[in-house]
């Protein structure tokens, strides 16, 4: 696993981490936006502490274990596209935090998101992080789970950020969560 140095994460700041999307899309995951140890590897949700691979393994979603701190590889991006996964972001530039957004940015990825959405045609987008996707899409009362509306005509499911700094989330809970919406989208 890499060791960056302060100076070499605030060095990606704002920096973009291109989508992972493949044909025959079932199942589309939307972060928030890439944190600074995600932009270094080019690799969504790759923070050592991120909880994402772990749940995903747990939950049945993928059959391998996946390490992305290190960056992923071509074989495991292989993987996640040949079981009809794909992950995006509603905010492409790397901040440290989310907090970091301004509602301005998340509106406007919300809107890019749903164009997304048009071009790919996932049967499931499940949308990691509540708070973001309530300001992204102007959804306050927003809870998580199935949304009785669709994104673009894909089903929309919102699910637990996987962020070490959710803490009150854990592998198994976000595990069953994300298994909810791979149900709904034929991956599992």
């Amino acid at each position: 696993m890499p060791r960056f140095t302060r100076a070499e994460l605030e060095s990606y700041r704002d920096a973009e981490v291109p989508d992972l999307l493949g044909p025959g899309l079932k199942l589309l995951f939307v972060g928030i936006n890439p944190g600074l140890w995600t932009a270094a590897t080019q690799t969504h949700f790759a923070h050592p502490v991120n909880r994402f691979y772990p749940a995903l393994l747990a939950a049945g979603i993928i059959t391998e274990p996946i390490s992305p701190s290190a960056g992923m590889t071509e074989e495991d991006r292989d993987h996640l596209r040949a079981r009809g996964i794909g992950i995006t972001n509603l905010v492409r530039r790397a901040t440290a935090r989310a907090s970091e957004l301004s509602e301005e940015e998340l509106r406007a990825g919300g809107l890019e998101l749903v164009e997304t959405v048009r071009r790919t045609a996932p049967r499931v987008v499940a949308v990691a992080g509540i708070t973001a996707y309530r300001t992204a899409f102007g959804q306050r009362r927003a809870t998580l789970g199935r949304q009785p509306e669709p994104l673009a005509r894909a089903e929309l499911w919102i699910v637990p950020n996987p962020s070490g700094l959710n803490a009150h989330e854990t592998v198994a809970t976000l595990a069953t969560a994300y298994a909810e919406a791979a149900r709904a989208a034929g991956v599992i």
